[in-house]
């Protein structure tokens, strides 16, 4: 298992975190036609991945004060079958990751950092997640400000969270003390089926979020949020 990790001005003591996950479940185990099909994850996993991949190439004209890390996470799905049950765990990656981070202090700090998970959704709409909320108030206000600012409506107004979603952002959070928000669709129709393909994906999605990303990261001062 490989967490993939790109750096941008990595002179910068002060750093930010934009994350996904690039593993895929082994099958489709929520499909009620076909559980033991073939699974893509072209949203869950593969939205992610294609958003970082696209935001690189923004990155060096990015007029942001902080440093930025990819954090590319795997294992976040690790499941396998053992006889008749499945067994597994969940967030090896992340969980390593924060680990270190917290064991073995690096000389640069993170202020904040981004969960992208389901972000492709052709209805795509994220809203507020609770415990994002909790543990990084701060960014969470800044991600959606700016989204009001760019007029990006994908981003739902609260007055509270609707989802409490369990996801890479909890060992960055608990463990790394990283205040992190996660991004996520959690309404997405086709989660764990094989119609999370391609077909159920938009790129006009991947943009929205992506603006937001880009323009809450041109917001930040060389302190952070």
């Amino acid at each position: 298992m490989t967490n993939l990790v790109v750096s941008w001005h990595p002179k910068r003591t002060t750093r930010v975190l934009l994350c996904c996950h690039y593993d895929t479940r082994p099958f489709p185990d929520l499909d009620p036609v076909n559980p033991r099909g073939r699974f893509i994850g072209a949203n869950d996993g593969g939205s992610g991945v294609a958003l970082l991949m696209e935001l690189a190439h923004h990155m060096r004209q990015l007029d942001a004060r902080v440093g930025v890390d990819f954090v590319f996470f795997d294992a976040e799905e690790y499941l396998f079958q053992r006889g008749n049950r499945t067994q597994g765990q969940f967030f090896h990656g992340s969980t390593h990751f924060a680990t270190v981070y917290r064991d073995r202090p690096p000389a640069h700090k993170y202020v904040a950092g981004v969960l992208l998970d389901m972000v492709g959704d052709r209805d795509l709409q994220i809203f507020v997640e609770k415990k994002s909320l909790y543990y990084a108030p701060k960014v969470v206000d800044g991600i959606w400000k700016t989204a009001r600012r760019l007029k990006v409506k994908q981003f739902k107004e609260r007055p509270r969270p609707k989802h409490d979603v369990e996801d890479d952002h909890v060992p960055l959070n608990r463990i790394a003390k990283i205040p992190t928000c996660d991004l996520i669709d959690f309404d997405f129709p086709h989660w764990h089926t094989t119609r999370d393909n391609v077909r159920a994906c938009s790129g006009a999605s991947l943009a929205a979020v992506g603006r937001v990303v880009l323009g809450w990261l041109e917001t930040l001062e060389a302190t952070g949020p």
